[in-house]
């Protein structure tokens, strides 16, 4: 099994305990923050789980339905996660604003405080997990997960402090005020996954620091004359790129092939986080006015 899908693995078995133990705890004690918490973490479980699908699928084989195979699932499960956390929060938004027009005095104090220190210790070894596995594989998904957990770790946090004041206080206005601060988090922690999944899906070319060391690799072989035609596109943990390499005429097919394949290497090396996908057009002379409006992918 892949480290990517362990990760979701584990990421789906803690978030089934944290639904149990906030839900709970929340229903008895009537916390709007302890609540949304509770919520959070139950779509947290459910985005787990389609975020294990997805990477299941995502890494099959190109077959005759999808002859570039279904990477584009893993940028779909990142906009649907951030979509998912950001409608739990406008619904943690509405819960926190009723109780502040509608008071409703809180109970099991010391069980809710508990809770929520278990809570943020078990997360907090879960972030820092993702964390680790986002930074060795470079997943997207997985990127999103921790992203996710670390807005849930933030939270959990706050709501702890939230609790301890209350308790000591009595002051039960902070609870739904820290709800609403907390939906406003999440909303803000979502629109960078949306935004980054929906561009992979539109096909948007690499970045632009990618974009010139590309440049500078197939500009470092002086056999090279000139190129053009250079298109990227990014989908998942997938990078696609094609270009247009323009020879002398007189050079043999299969010195420019070797060439080429020089090229690839060296694009492969510098994106050896991904899985690298490179088609070049070996030119005998510069069609660059034909090809202008030609798309490759």
């Amino acid at each position: 099994m892949r480290l990517e899908k362990k990760a979701t693995v584990v990421s789906t078995s803690v978030a089934a305990l944290l639904v149990l133990m906030k839900l709970t705890i929340g229903i008895l004690s009537g916390s709007i923050a302890v609540l949304a918490s509770a919520i959070d973490s139950l779509l947290d479980l459910t985005v787990s789980l389609f975020n294990y699908f997805a990477l299941h699928n995502s890494e099959k084989n190109p077959d005759e339905n999808f002859h570039f195979g279904r990477s584009k699932i893993e940028p779909l499960a990142a906009v649907i996660e951030g979509t998912v956390i950001s409608l739990s929060a406008f619904f943690i938004l509405y819960e926190a604003l009723s109780k502040i027009v509608h008071p409703k005095e809180m109970s099991h104090m010391s069980e809710s405080i508990f809770v929520m220190i278990a809570s943020f210790l078990i997360t907090a070894f879960l972030v820092a997990f993702l964390n680790h596995v986002a930074s060795k594989t470079k997943n997207m998904v997985i990127k999103a997960d921790a992203l996710h957990y670390k807005t849930d770790l933030f939270s959990n946090g706050a709501v702890l402090f939230a609790l301890g004041v209350i308790h000591y206080t009595g002051e039960q206005l902070i609870d739904p005020i820290l709800g609403v601060g907390i939906s406003i988090y999440m909303i803000y922690s979502a629109m960078p996954i949306v935004k980054e999944g929906v561009l992979m899906l539109l096909d948007a070319a690499a970045s632009a620091e990618e974009i010139a060391k590309i440049q500078e690799i197939i500009e470092s072989e002086p056999i090279i004359k000139t190129y053009h035609n250079l298109q990227t596109r990014e989908s998942g943990s997938h990078i696609f790129i094609s270009v247009h390499a323009v020879f002398n005429v007189s050079i043999s097919l299969y010195d420019a092939h070797i060439v080429s394949d020089k090229v690839e290497a060296k694009i492969k090396a510098y994106f050896a986080d991904k899985k690298t996908h490179i088609l070049i057009h070996m030119d005998p002379y510069d069609d660059s006015e034909i090809n202008d409006d030609e798309e490759e992918w």
